[in-house]
């Protein structure tokens, strides 16, 4: 199940869980559109993958598995390519 992370690794923008703005890789690293597109160029400062939309969670299924809390926060990664 995705952590479904509260926040870009790059700017600490805040991603419900709704945000139809957040994007992942494979390892889940999650960061907002305008990151993605403008500081990271498409590629993953962590694992260097690409990224895909984050899929969002139907609101009845927050209850029983909520999104994460544990913000991720490495501006130190996010550097304009």
């Amino acid at each position: 199940m995705l952590q479904l992370r509260p926040g870009c690794e790059c700017c600490d923008r805040d991603l419900p869980p709704d945000a139809p703005d957040a994007f992942i890789c494979t390892f889940e690293c999650t960061f907002c559109a305008d990151c993605v597109t403008e500081r990271l160029k498409g590629i993953c400062p962590n694992c260097g993958g690409g990224f895909t939309p984050r899929p969002r969670r139907p609101a009845n299924k927050l209850a029983m598995f909520p999104a994460s809390t544990v913000r991720v926060f490495k501006p130190e990664g996010c550097a304009p390519r």
